[in-house]
């Protein structure tokens, strides 16, 4: 069977075409549609609001995480290398879990990386290698922004009688990230960073 070829100048058209299609949204972000689920439209949509903030902060840890595992050196390099590498897996697993929540509600899950940029708390690291203790430092701070806002989520979805939405937080937010603050927290136990409460 013989291939039939088309000229670059079509080939180009066909390329500005499907790039000039403006398809219209099925649904807006911040919007929450109708699903079965026994859950008020208003408690569903301040459930979605927060979990995009905190997808936006988890997809941000996550990417922290990928950042340091490539860039880490010094006499620990193994170990950390391999640390933030299985955290890196653990807190994507979290985003698609925050996100398919978000979907289930009735909600848009924010997706892209600029969005993500635009709407985390969490701050933007140097694009340079830092030292270990700074990686470390870096870390803890961002899962505590993220522990401080899923703790204050899970308390208001309790409240509006949004069960999924707190057992997730509970369950799996907040118990990877503070699993996770201790395995950070421990390369740091006699370092310059630590802190000592009395």
């Amino acid at each position: 069977m013989r291939e039939r070829m088309m000229s670059p100048k079509a080939e180009s058209r066909i390329a500005t075409d499907v790039h000039q299609e403006h398809p219209r949204e099925r649904q807006h972000y911040g919007t929450v549609v109708s699903v079965p689920i026994a859950l008020d439209a208003t408690v569903r949509g301040t459930s979605v609001g927060n979990l995009n903030q905190l997808l936006a902060d988890t997809m941000t840890v996550r990417d922290l995480y990928k950042k340091h595992h490539w860039q880490v050196s010094g006499p620990t390099f193994f170990q950390l290398h391999l640390m933030f590498d299985k955290h890196f897996d653990d807190q994507s697993e979290l985003v698609d879990a925050i996100a398919e929540r978000i979907q289930m509600l009735g909600g848009v899950s924010l997706a892209m990386s600029h969005d993500v940029a635009e709407r985390t708390l969490i701050p933007r690291p140097p694009r340079g290698r830092e030292e270990v203790s700074a990686q470390l430092g870096r870390l803890l701070h961002a899962h505590e922004i993220v522990l401080k806002e899923a703790r204050a989520m899970a308390r208001q979805a309790a409240e509006g009688g949004d069960d999924g939405t707190n057992d997730l937080l509970v369950s799996q937010v907040i118990r990877t990230n503070e699993k996770q603050v201790w395995f950070v927290g421990e390369h740091l136990a006699d370092g310059p960073l630590a802190e000592h409460e009395g």
